[in-house]
């Protein structure tokens, strides 16, 4: 009896643990359904500030947010393009919502996420803050964007299947086809680059695709660039580091311009960059030499080879004592630090010499260690790399600026009234009134990443 009481007590506490249990799946699922209605799905900008950011971002699985200033005018600049962008992000299969946070004003929250510029933007994915460096003009925002919502490896049934592939993707990204290949032998790899690479995989193709992408084999895995009209091709092997190997060495053209965007990209890429200068890049001797590089970096895939033009960018090439009446062109090795190295005898070359023998012996004295070592000129190049100014550089300098004017005034001679106390007193009021920080007045320059 006692037994069979114990048991039905058992049960009854059982169904009332149940109970709960359930009430509380409710109230948490009507809690998450709350917070997520509290936010417009119409396609418009959402206004966040402190008490609801966090609720945001958690109830969206793609949030784009800008970090702001309403004074700062890059911001101003950029609020119509994410205007218009939105509603057609809004559209996706996997919708990305736009928001923004004024964080000048709530700074304190947005130093959680190192915001010391702006305008700062920043994709959220599941909750995972995820730096955004991509082009800032709404059509180009959009196409860059898509990227995080689509599969990480496409499948592709025929040949106009793959030419609608490689047309919808746009140029923002490096393609990856592989024709014959497994799935699974790329599916991971998808998924790791997947912010940096489009991956697909061709399952029929015919002799005409073959020849268009000029590969005479199978498996073959083909890099495409199309920003810049280039390709590679991979026949194997497919295991191991080799095949990573290959796609991180083609996230950038064989030759890479360099300017702000492929600075930021090149940050991630450990090979050693071979810089060729170049008076005017776009003129037909540098085109000629920009091909004899890409034969260059081709047969030296653990090198990253790439120009600059001294009339393009002359406040990049003066720091490694480059300018316009420099004897051009003339290839340095640098490592993306504050040292490069130059090879000696080769300071620069001849008109009259034969190029691609030059690049070649250059790219041995390298390896052979016949280098002179030489100091990038002026402040960090990371200034370069990061393309803004930073809110915490301004508050330093003004900081610094005080710190020096009170010490000028401390050693100075106390001839004007010989009154050092009165004029200390003076000072220090001075110092005091300067010291209310004011909006900085100029504008930071994340100008620098704007299409």
């Amino acid at each position: 009896m006692r037994s069979w009481r114990r048991e039905m007590d058992l049960r009854s506490h059982r169904k009332s643990l149940n109970l709960v249990v359930l009430v509380v799946f409710i109230w948490i699922a009507s809690l998450l359904s709350i917070s997520a209605d509290q936010f417009r799905r119409d396609g418009t900008v959402l206004e966040l500030d402190e008490s609801n950011f966090d609720a945001a971002i958690s109830s969206f699985d793609y949030v784009l947010v800008e970090f702001y200033a309403p004074w700062c005018g890059h911001c101003k600049r950029l609020a119509p393009e994410l205007d218009a962008a939105a509603p057609i992000l809004a559209k996706f299969e996997q919708p990305i919502v736009v928001a923004k946070i004024d964080a000048d004003k709530y700074s304190k929250f947005a130093s959680k996420y190192s915001i010391d510029g702006f305008p700062t933007l920043k994709v959220f994915i599941h909750g995972t803050p995820n730096d955004y460096t991509g082009p800032r003009r709404s059509d180009l925002l959009v196409n860059y964007l898509r990227k995080f919502g689509a599969p990480d490896v496409t499948i592709i049934e025929s040949d106009s299947g793959i030419r609608n592939f490689v047309d919808s993707v746009g140029l923002q990204f490096p393609i990856f086809i592989g024709f014959g290949l497994n799935e699974s032998v790329v599916v991971e790899l998808g998924r790791k680059y997947k912010q940096k690479a489009w991956f697909s995989v061709a399952k029929d193709f015919s002799d005409d695709v073959m020849v268009r992408y000029d590969f005479d084999k199978v498996p073959a895995l083909v890099s495409l660039q199309p920003k810049y009209d280039q390709q590679s091709v991979f026949y194997g092997p497919f295991d191991g580091d080799f095949l990573e190997d290959f796609i991180k060495q083609n996230q950038l053209p064989l030759v890479v311009p360099i300017n702000f965007e492929t600075l930021r990209q090149m940050g991630d890429d450990k090979r050693k960059i071979v810089v060729t200068f170049l008076d005017d890049e776009t003129n037909d001797v540098a085109q000629k030499i920009v091909n004899i590089l890409k034969s260059a970096a081709s047969a030296n895939r653990d090198l990253l080879f790439a120009y600059v033009g001294v009339k393009q960018w002359e406040d990049f090439t003066e720091r490694f004592d480059i300018y316009e009446k420099s004897e051009l062109p003339r290839m340095i090795i640098w490592d993306r630090g504050e040292d490069y190295q130059v090879v000696e005898g080769m300071e620069s070359f001849k008109s009259d010499m034969d190029w691609r023998s030059e690049v070649s012996r250059f790219v041995e004295a390298y390896r052979e260690g016949r280098t002179l070592k030489k100091s990038v000129k002026g402040p960090s190049l990371m200034g370069y790399i990061n393309s803004l100014i930073t809110v915490k550089s301004i508050y330093i300098l003004v900081f610094i600026v005080a710190v020096i004017m009170l010490v000028q005034y401390l050693t100075r001679d106390d001839d004007d009234d010989g009154n050092v106390d009165d004029a200390l007193g003076r000072r220090r009021s001075d110092v005091g009134s300067s010291s209310v920080s004011e909006k900085p007045s100029k504008e930071y320059q994340p100008g620098d990443k704007e299409d």
